[in-house]
């Protein structure tokens, strides 16, 4: 057993591995600048545990692309009297935090510049664009008392194509690796990218969608899970132009999709279907990449 100040004799010690030196050496990641707003990530959907799991974990990876960052989680359909506190709610907590951080400064006899920029930076859960969703997110800033910024969604970008290729794959509807010399005998040839948020997103996901075919070598069309007959027509149109296995890849992160939805697509397109994107980890560098994309604080981009 381990005492309090280090591990009991005879066991080994765990020693630090020597940073690597040299162009091969891999670089500290940026931190957050001292005051700087903090992420708030806005999870849309009815609120429960599963999606604040998920987003506990965007949130988390975030944390480790930039640390010191004040991250927190509001819910755009949340209750601040519950386990869920509304983005709104969140938004005034962190104003008043940052004020009273201040107070105590000037009190404590430290000389504290008036503050300026946003008290924080929303973040939308989306992977593209919903018209209704955004235009909720910003009346909640305005129900708000903080002085808060919304960023762009997440998508699209070649790191979202990379997520559904990855959830193809474990769901056995694509090949893992192109040049891997194996074949998957359930692999599709023909995908319905399926998203939510009217044309705009469909417009949108198209996109990724471009990448998607790309990385797989096969078709790609977006469709509207949220508009009647729109997957089926898709699906109908990947057939009449060869296709003969279909596969829907869902553009969603989770919370976003009301339940029933991918189920009604599926048997609409007679297809099987991939998992949503979820955890994914490259959401995390995402999100802080629209955060520090919104501040104009220099990072790098996300890998591709």
């Amino acid at each position: 057993m381990s005492s309090p100040t280090g591990p009991a004799n005879g066991l080994p010690v765990r020693m630090p591995r020597p940073r690597p030196t040299g162009r091969h050496r891999r670089p500290e990641p940026a931190a957050a600048p001292e005051g700087a707003p903090a992420l708030v990530l806005a999870v849309p959907g009815a609120p429960s545990a599963a999606s604040r799991g998920l987003a506990e974990e965007i949130i988390s990876i975030g944390r480790s692309e930039l640390p010191g960052l004040d991250a927190r989680i509001g819910f755009l359909e949340g209750d601040d009297a519950s386990e869920f506190p509304s983005l709104s709610g969140v938004l005034s907590a962190v104003a008043a935090d940052r004020t009273a951080r201040t107070e105590f400064a000037r009190a404590a006899g430290h000389e504290v510049p008036e503050q300026s920029g946003p008290d924080a930076v929303v973040v939308p859960l989306l992977a593209g664009p919903d018209s209704d969703l955004l235009r909720r997110m910003r009346q909640a800033l305005m129900d708000s008392s903080a002085a808060a910024e919304l960023a762009d969604v997440l998508g699209p970008h070649p790191l979202l194509a990379e997520g559904l290729h990855v959830r193809l794959s474990e769901a056995g509807l694509a090949r893992a690796d192109r040049a891997r010399l194996f074949t998957v005998t359930t692999a599709a040839d023909g995908i319905v990218l399926a998203t939510t948020g009217g044309e705009e997103a469909v417009q949108a996901a198209g996109i990724t969608g471009m990448l998607l075919a790309a990385r797989l070598a096969v078709p790609v069309q977006a469709a509207a899970l949220d508009q009647e007959g729109s997957v089926a027509a898709v699906a109908e149109q990947l057939r009449r132009e060869g296709s003969t296995q279909l596969a829907l890849a869902p553009y969603l992160i989770g919370p976003e999709a009301a339940d029933g939805l991918l189920d009604t697509a599926c048997k609409e397109a007679d297809c099987a279907t991939a998992e949503v994107l979820g955890a994914y980890p490259a959401l995390g560098k995402l999100a802080v990449a629209q955060y520090t994309a919104a501040l104009g604080i220099p990072q790098a981009s996300p890998a591709h």
